[in-house]
């Protein structure tokens, strides 16, 4: 008997069916009304939405809870990493947006079947996500980082995508969220033999998979081929997700939570993890799905279970951040030498004159109505540029305070790949605008106060969950990213209810300027001017600073009171930035990246190049926007972060 508790983990098994066993008692208070009600002659209605909607609807959360939770503990094994899954590698989201592409432009290709659209997603971001992770010895920081990214990005375009499509995409965004809504047995039917057919193909593995936990160069000496074996487990795990998310969406963080609670249960063996991870992934799918239902009543029905369990498995991976340090180790991130010489006043020339030249550009050079290009006739010369004017100062007052900001936190951090929008602070700005417009209903005035303090809110927690590293860049970056997933889930959640006041913050998250009117500029210009000039008086701070507490404390600097300032400052500029162009632009990061290989490597020139070139870059990307599909609009915040995401990819690469 004790052998069999030993092989088969007694803690694990108690666990798996306690969850299953609440999870099957909130679903028998969800039917049993409909069970006890009287059948009455002709259609009984509640009976076939029980027999049609409900059970499916309920087998479907089980069989994706199992499906998913398997993925995420065979991605944890093989990739010796506690934070793998589905969800912070991106799988999930690479399937998700080929679904969509290929729906708005290819829908021919779904007559093929939306799994293996949704598969060739997959494949393509786990693909991504592995060649980074090789080139730096498969990091746990450096896999996370790089699926969250990926992941994002794909979210973000996901989204736009439907925006700009919504007539067509609608249901499909609200699906996309997590929607395990159900009208046959056709989908639980499908879920169930194929998660069955790829759990039996990995099961074959599980000899080789079991010997890494020697390590892998006994493994190696063992005859375990890592890359072949890498490639067959990575290979399931990937159309695990893939069939999933065909099926019902993006449900977020399953995989992450579920090996972690049976690892924590006592499952010490593959065999074990791999055994009670998916029974206790379906039981958690399971309650959370019933409970939604139950709570929310025939709102249930549309709100997406996947928005609401990234809700809670953001947290989760923020409260998992400091395990990495005892299981794993960790492969810091190394400043690279600066060899360029102090810039001079050419370099900052230069990049004014850019901007100089994306100004005009951008107020006077245009589309007309036979979509030529040119300048404005002569007669439309006084209604065309007061209309465009506060859109470009828009843009350029909002970039050039996310470079600036970005600068602020890089220098702080330590941390080449810090920005206010990789961080999340820009994700706390929208989560404070989405309280302000569906509680208060405030003017700008009173979004930009909800912005500060959700931007600040989110800052706070973010130094507060990284402070026992030493703010170590990669657990400040991956803290930051969780946060981001969990308020675009929480904006998920409440876009899916159909409030007409979720098309208009949808539409003011992809970042356009096309609301923006003289009233709104005005007031963004000059909370940069005040804000940046604010900056630059708190450059000798920022020089000192980056050098360590020591030499800071000797100089007379008050170390924790500068920090807490400088960090306040950098959240009240992106929440001035994210009103007008949205939470996801990179210029942040871009910014000061560029000004840095420019040579501004001070504090005061790096910060005015990085407001130069930030500026620049939105004015361009918004100028870029309301052009390049004429007479259709593409939001400043998308241009700039289709090319922002790349542009971090190739940082994480170049950093190997």
């Amino acid at each position: 008997m004790n052998r069999i508790f030993g092989r088969f983990a007694l803690g694990p098994a108690i666990v798996a069916l306690a969850f299953l066993g609440a999870g099957a008692l909130l679903s028998w208070f969800l039917i049993a009304h409909t069970l006890e009600a009287k059948s009455h002659a002709g259609y009984d209605v509640p009976r076939m939405v029980l027999f049609y909607s409900t059970l499916p609807r309920l087998a479907t959360a089980l069989l994706a809870g199992a499906a998913l939770s398997l993925a995420g503990a065979l991605l944890q094994q093989v990739l010796r990493n506690p934070l793998a899954d589905p969800t912070t590698l991106g799988i999930s989201a690479g399937a998700n947006l080929a679904l969509v592409v290929t729906t708005l432009f290819f829908p021919g290709l779904l007559e093929l079947g939306r799994d293996l659209v949704a598969l060739g997603g997959s494949a393509v971001v786990a693909c991504l996500v592995m060649s980074l992770g090789a080139r730096r010895g498969f990091s746990p920081f450096s896999l996370v980082l790089s699926g969250l990214v990926i992941s994002l990005w794909c979210g973000a375009l996901s989204a736009i995508l439907t925006l700009l499509n919504e007539r067509y995409l609608v249901s499909l965004f609200i699906w996309g969220a997590g929607s395990l809504a159900q009208q046959s047995w056709v989908i639980p039917v499908s879920l169930l033999w194929k998660t069955a057919v790829i759990a039996i193909l990995c099961a074959l593995v599980m000899r080789p998979l079991s010997l890494l936990d020697l390590g892998e160069g006994t493994a190696s000496a063992l005859g375990v081929r890592l890359v072949r074996l890498r490639f067959i487990v990575v290979g399931g795990a990937v159309a695990l997700a893939a069939v999933v998310t065909s099926a019902v969406g993006v449900i977020g963080f399953i995989g992450l939570v579920a090996p972690t609670i049976a690892r924590l249960s006592g499952a010490r063996r593959p065999q074990q993890l791999l055994l009670w991870s998916p029974l206790i992934g379906a039981g958690l799918l399971l309650i959370a799905d019933a409970a939604i239902q139950l709570l929310a009543g025939e709102l249930g029905e549309f709100l997406p279970t996947g928005a609401v369990t990234a809700i809670f498995g953001s947290p989760l991976l923020l409260l998992l951040l400091p395990r990495l340090k005892v299981r794993h180790r960790v492969l810091q991130l190394k400043e690279r030498a600066h060899s360029w010489a102090p810039a001079g006043t050419n370099t900052l020339a230069v990049a004014l004159a850019v901007l100089l030249v994306a100004l005009v550009v951008a107020a006077f050079v245009g589309r007309g109505i036979d979509g030529s290009w040119g300048f404005p006739h002569a007669a439309l010369f006084g209604d065309i540029i007061p209309m465009r004017l506060p859109k470009v100062f828009a843009a350029l007052s909002s970039g050039a305070m996310l470079a600036v900001a970005g600068v602020i936190l890089q220098r702080i951090t330590g941390n080449e790949m810090a920005s206010p929008e990789v961080l999340g602070i820009s994700a706390g700005a929208t989560f404070g605008v989405t309280i302000a417009v569906f509680v208060f209903v405030p003017g700008l005035a009173g979004q930009l106060t909800f912005a500060a303090i959700g931007a600040l809110l989110v800052l706070a927690m973010i130094l507060l969950s990284s402070m026992r590293s030493g703010l170590a860049p990669e657990r400040v970056l991956l803290a930051g990213i969780s946060l981001s997933a969990m308020v675009d889930a929480i904006v998920g959640v409440l876009s899916s209810t159909g409030d007409p006041r979720a098309v208009l913050l949808m539409r003011w998250m992809s970042g356009s300027t096309y609301s923006v009117d003289a009233r709104s500029a005005t007031t963004v210009t000059i909370a940069a001017a005040i804000l940046t000039a604010a900056a630059f008086f708190a450059r000798r701070w920022l020089d000192i600073l980056p050098l360590g507490p020591s030499p800071a404390l000797a100089v007379g600097i008050p170390v924790r009171k500068s920090r807490f300032l400088l960090f306040g400052l950098a959240g009240l500029m992106s929440a001035a930035a994210t009103l007008s162009v949205g939470p996801l632009t990179f210029i942040g990061l871009m910014g000061p990246h560029l000004a840095r290989e420019a040579g501004l490597v001070r504090a005061l020139p790096q910060m005015a190049g990085a407001a130069a070139i930030g500026g620049a870059l939105m004015v361009l990307a918004d100028f870029i926007g309301r052009t390049i599909v004429w007479p259709y609009q593409i939001p400043a915040g998308l241009v700039s972060a289709l090319v922002g995401a790349p542009f971090l990819m190739m940082m994480l690469r170049r950093k190997s």
